[in-house]
């Protein structure tokens, strides 16, 4: 594992941040090809895509700040630098997403299908930083590409590396289709049943929620009712008429 790039001293530069980083950059950069591909204007493309990303980043710290004034006020630089995006700051930063494109009058699923390979691309890039941290744990194995997560010396399914290699894939396989798309809503449909069955799947080889096991009653792991969420909305945007769905917003 290699969770830093550099540490000397109180100098610290984790990979996790800086895959992360570039993942973004690769994305914003890819976002331009996508957009000419769909035919929308790269740069209001590339304007939609630096708004989410900073909304993602400033409402998920106000959100953190907000549940946690005492520890900010005590500790605030170390509380900033706390992985904080939630369930909540994704659905504020889809919301406010959503109002630029009505505003930047960006259509809605010619947008989704042009972010679609850039969104996979990004998932391959956390998912490396995840295995470089080692903080994606899968189940005990004995396949030889099993990794040991020290001090265990157990071997486990590198689900992180499973992961960025199915993101990958899904990256090419979405910009092939983005190419050959016969409508609005093809590309978008397509990644989120494609990355919701693969989240799904990846999910028996990880280790599972610790209270998933002890209670009857919770049946699936968040990450598979969210990974289900996806394929249920990949099949309305296939089922209702695009035009629909494009006006929703």
């Amino acid at each position: 594992m290699h969770p830093y790039l550099l540490h000397s001293g109180h100098l610290l530069l984790p990979t996790f941040g800086v895959l992360a980083a570039l993942g973004l950059m690769a994305a914003l950069t890819l976002s331009l090809r996508t957009a000419a591909i769909v035919g929308l204007d790269p740069d209001k493309l590339w304007n939609a895509g630096l708004f989410t990303l900073l909304c993602a980043f400033a409402l998920s710290r106000i959100l953190l700040i907000a549940t946690n004034l005492h520890n900010f006020f005590a500790y605030p630089i170390l509380l900033l630098t706390v992985p904080s995006l939630t369930s909540t700051g994704i659905l504020l930063t889809l919301l406010a997403a959503l109002i630029y494109l009505r505003i930047r009058h960006l259509p809605l699923l010619d947008t989704l299908d042009a972010w679609s390979p850039c969104a996979s691309l990004v998932w391959a890039f956390l998912a490396l930083g995840h295995f470089a941290e080692g903080s994606d744990a899968g189940l005990p194995t004995t396949l030889p590409w099993g990794i040991r997560i020290p001090p265990s010396h157990t071997r486990l399914h590198p689900v992180a590396l499973y992961a960025a290699i199915a993101a990958a894939t899904l990256t090419l396989i979405l910009l092939k289709q983005l190419k050959n798309r016969r409508q609005p809503g093809d590309a978008v449909s397509l990644a989120l049943a494609a990355a919701g069955t693969l989240q799904f799947l990846l999910t028996f080889f990880r280790q599972p929620y610790p209270y998933t096991t002890t209670s009857p009653y919770i049946l699936l792991d968040p990450i598979q009712w969210i990974a289900l969420g996806m394929i249920v909305v990949a099949a309305i945007i296939l089922l209702l008429p695009r035009k629909l769905v494009s006006h929703a917003v």
